[in-house]
């Protein structure tokens, strides 16, 4: 027995293990740590709550101050006969600018211009988008290479752009007329035409945004699952056919989208007629062949200095855009029930 007590008692000296010590009860927070915890809750929930309108706060500040209070202010100077040199001294005319715009043969000839190059730069542009999206989307090598070389125009100066352009586009010197004459067509003067001006100029809008859209169209192409093209393929559909029934039908909002915006940007378009121009002026040709909205705007209030006159138009060009935007919202929202049906 002794023997068996020897054998089980804890060993003595060096390498023994220490006995076990009773841990102590957890203690209860103290007043400072309840405090303390309770305030780093708080601002955990303050935080939760309030830093995403934080985050939205310099966009909501920098459109109030340079959005809204321009938009405002131009609508309540659209109602005063007001010069752009004394800005303070406003009589109250009501709608007689707008009015004014009604019979003015100069704004419904800046706004067919407008429709115009719109149309001869946003139709072109887009379908060249949608081809080099196409090409990109496939496997290539150095496929960034062409993606920022794509992006390149877009990045340049619009003023070193268009004078270049304008270099290209001269009557006597100019390369494209160089180009036309070895096929036996004369000089053309593009400037004071009125198809080619606009035509000129809608060449300087297609070069520069046609990259943008491209990577747009690229980066929807490539969200289109795999699927899709491996079923169309082993259903014996062709390059074309997978693109025209798979591709196209895919990127419908994008392309509705990439409408919108290139419409808007045509309505507002202003930095390349007015360059293209000799010396810089905002009629848009001798005979106002390519003076655009944004043109005439600057023309009224900058050169004639009715600022007035130039709210109106400014106005007006807004009321343009809403109706983009809504026939932007119909054309979506017919789409969405379409897709839902199929």
């Amino acid at each position: 027995m002794a023997n068996q007590y020897r054998t089980t008692a804890a060993p003595q000296g060096e390498g023994a293990a220490a006995p076990r010590v009773p841990k102590a009860p957890p203690q209860e927070p103290g007043a400072k740590e309840l405090k303390a915890r309770a305030w780093r809750s708080r601002r955990y929930r303050w935080d939760m709550k309030y830093s995403p309108y934080a985050f939205l706060a310099p966009f909501f500040l920098f459109f109030l101050a340079f959005g809204l209070f321009p938009l405002l202010y131009t609508g309540w100077a659209s109602l005063h006969r007001v010069s752009l040199t004394d800005p303070n001294n406003m009589e109250w005319i009501g709608f007689k600018n707008f009015t004014r715009l009604l019979g003015d043969e100069f704004f419904w000839n800046a706004l067919k211009n407008t429709v115009t190059i719109g149309l001869l730069s946003t139709v072109p542009q887009l379908v060249m988008a949608l081809g080099i999206a196409h090409l990109l989307n496939y496997k290539l090598r150095g496929s960034w290479f062409f993606r920022v070389a794509v992006l390149t125009p877009y990045a340049t100066s619009v003023a070193a752009a268009t004078l270049v352009f304008v270099l290209l586009f001269g009557r006597d010197y100019g390369m494209i007329n160089w180009g036309l004459g070895l096929v036996g067509i004369d000089n053309i003067d593009w400037k004071n035409g009125t198809f080619t001006s606009q035509l000129a100029v809608s060449t300087i809008v297609i070069w520069r945004w046609t990259g943008y859209n491209a990577l747009i169209y690229l980066a929807a192409m490539q969200s289109i699952p795999n699927d899709l093209y491996e079923s169309a393929a082993l259903d014996g559909a062709s390059r074309w056919q997978q693109f025209w029934h798979v591709t196209l039908p895919s990127l419908r909002p994008t392309i509705l989208f990439t409408c919108v915006v290139s419409t808007i940007g045509a309505t507002q378009l202003f930095g390349e007629p007015l360059l293209f121009n000799d010396g810089a002026s905002p009629t848009g040709g001798p005979d106002h062949q390519f003076q655009t909205l944004g043109l005439y705007l600057y023309e009224q209030g900058w050169v004639n200095l009715h600022l007035g006159r130039a709210s109106a138009i400014a106005w007006a060009m807004f009321l343009i855009l809403l109706v983009i935007a809504a026939v932007n919202w119909l054309l979506a929202r017919r789409l969405r029930k379409n897709e839902g049906r199929a």
